[in-house]
């Protein structure tokens, strides 16, 4: 089975080159999802967390309050780092399973989607890398609408990510999304068309 790996900054765009995937019926892996999976009480990453950062995390439901989890590491790197490294071998576990089951039921290609790809070492899960970028400007200008954040609001999230460059280097393959919704579906296509062909071609085919 041949897994991409799906990666790109906020408002990106990622989220429709996962709706093309779905459409043509390959399974798609979304870490965020995993990610809110792996706080489930009863999980070691649950039981690791809360000795971590503290029981007033619990709320009554017995779940993690992830508003009082996040005032704890926010606007604090190392604290951060100490939430990250818990969490993100969760999710990679988890991740892992997913692809070993997608694999078993005979799919040919599937996708991890994670903003932290880079990041958080995913990078061996899967064969290859796509990237999505967009233009830092015009990202502020999708979360204004989208999210409706400030500009300087937006500019901070965005600064706080690995930056364009540092993605694009680390790509094998990279889809702009500074245009329209019609010029992204058409990178997004031709990504897709030439993945089939270096497919056809590893199989002799």
């Amino acid at each position: 089975m041949h897994v991409i790996g799906l990666t790109g900054g906020i408002a990106s765009g990622k989220s429709t080159v996962t709706r093309f995937f779905h459409d043509r019926e390959v399974p798609v892996i979304d870490a965020d999802i995993l990610g809110h999976r792996t706080y489930d009480p009863g999980t070691d990453t649950f039981d690791a967390v809360v000795r971590a950062f503290g029981p007033e995390l619990v709320a009554p439901d017995g779940t993690i309050d992830r508003k009082v989890l996040g005032g704890k590491v926010f606007g604090r790197p190392d604290e951060l780092k100490r939430l990250t490294d818990i969490v993100w071998p969760g999710i990679r576990k988890l991740a892992s399973g997913a692809l070993a089951e997608f694999e078993a039921a005979g799919n040919s290609i599937a996708v991890l989607e994670a903003a932290v790809l880079f990041e958080a070492g995913w990078e061996d899960l899967v064969d290859e890398v796509w990237v999505v970028v967009v233009e830092p400007e015009l990202a502020v200008q999708r979360l204004g609408t989208r999210n409706g954040l400030d500009p300087e609001a937006a500019r901070a999230r965005i600064n706080s990510q690995l930056s364009n460059a540092e993605r694009t280097s680390r790509a094998d393959v990279v889809i702009e999304n500074n245009g329209s919704l019609e010029e992204l579906s058409a990178h997004i296509q031709a990504a897709w068309d030439q993945l089939q062909g270096r497919l056809r071609n590893a199989a002799g085919r």
